[in-house]
């Protein structure tokens, strides 16, 4: 199975520990982000992954090649400029449609500052038996932005701010979810994604939502997860890995 990692951000809100280094290697637990992330998709049952990179990117690519890629096909994508989660997947599609046997089969993009024990393979599983072109980790918590799902968790639209609904798809009942930064994808979405340039995936899901393609959720409210994007949440990270042992 293939993956992709989501590591070029700047990692501005974990200054300062971001001045000298990219967010990715910024430890937590005695490992950096990249390698958690890394060995979390290894155990299950990842052996290609693909990460893009920006941000002190050499210093990722020499980390990479002092760990031996972790006993893994690791390739890097480099990105000049940010090109946010959409158009940072888009640049690398041809890692995923390289073999014709794999084309049909899904992959899963995980952001690097995100720590849980989502059961994965569950969830691609989800992913495979309801045909969905995209199936996204969410749970019921606060956040600034919400996704908006119906009743069998088909994406309808997205809420922020002070429940300002954007609408793809009517639905009597809305169900408001935060998305937790990991995703299955079947390799199809690149044929559907018209965006150039540098977009945000969500953006794509919306609009592919609204033409009636199946972009699902999947409820994760019954496992550990935390965003590692703040000092405090990796300070809370860490005792929560020394209380609970590997995640």
């Amino acid at each position: 199975m293939k993956a992709m990692i989501l590591a070029a951000g700047r990692g501005t809100r974990l200054q300062p520990l971001t001045d000298t280094r990219p967010k990715a290697l910024v430890e937590v637990g005695g490992r950096t982000m990249l390698e958690r992330t890394i060995l979390r998709l290894r155990t299950v049952g990842v052996r290609e992954v693909i990460i893009n990179v920006h941000h002190f990117s050499d210093t990722i690519v020499d980390y990479l090649k002092k760990n031996g890629n972790f006993g893994m096909r690791v390739e890097v994508s480099r990105e000049e400029a940010l090109l946010d989660t959409g158009g940072g997947l888009k640049q690398v599609a041809s890692f995923f449609l390289e073999s014709s046997e794999r084309r049909e089969k899904p992959f899963i993009l995980h952001n690097v500052d995100v720590i849980s024990s989502i059961d994965l393979p569950r969830m691609v599983q989800f992913h495979t038996e309801n045909q969905a072109l995209a199936t996204l980790a969410v749970r019921n918590r606060q956040t600034p932005r919400y996704l908006l799902f119906d009743e069998q968790l088909q994406l309808c639209g997205r809420r922020s701010g002070h429940d300002r609904d954007e609408l793809v798809r009517s639905s009597q009942r809305l169900q408001p979810l935060a998305f937790s930064g990991i995703h299955v994808i079947s390799p199809r979405v690149f044929a559907l994604m018209t965006e150039e340039g540098t977009f945000s995936i969500i953006s794509s899901y919306l609009r592919l939502a609204a033409h009636d393609e199946k972009i699902l959720g999947f409820r994760t409210d019954q496992y550990y997860w935390r965003d590692l994007g703040t000092p405090d949440n990796l300070v809370q990270a860490a005792n929560d890995l020394k209380q609970n042992g590997a995640l």
